[in-house]
């Protein structure tokens, strides 16, 4: 049997994160489920970002959204952290620093 033809033209690769990404996001993501803060998640692997939203319950929106935009990488860090509200809480280029920024609230929430 014939392999399919590819659509000629460009191809969008849609942006992703890693399997170290996401072990470090989904590590987080435990801590705070066991603290029973967070119940669940969603990711989107899009164009030109990739997401992955944190819900208290599973109808509302995302608590926070973390999302990985590569283009920005030599500008303003392709990690950013984003709030309720759509406000920025962290942003840079290392995903362990980005995700400190919800690490604190753990250890808040746990006191």
């Amino acid at each position: 049997m014939n392999a399919p033809t590819p659509f000629p033209g460009k191809q969008h690769a849609q942006v992703a994160f890693h399997r170290t990404e996401l072990n470090m996001i989904l590590s987080l993501y435990g801590r705070f489920v066991a603290a029973g803060e967070w119940r669940d998640y969603g990711i989107s692997h899009l164009k030109d970002v990739a997401v992955f939203s944190v819900f208290r319950r599973t109808a509302e929106h995302p608590m926070y959204r973390i999302e990985k935009r590569p283009a920005l990488r030599l500008k303003q860090g392709q990690y950013v952290v984003l709030g309720m509200e759509g406000q920025i809480l962290k942003r840079g280029n290392d995903l362990r620093q980005v995700l400190r920024v919800l690490e604190r609230k753990l250890i808040r929430a746990v006191d």
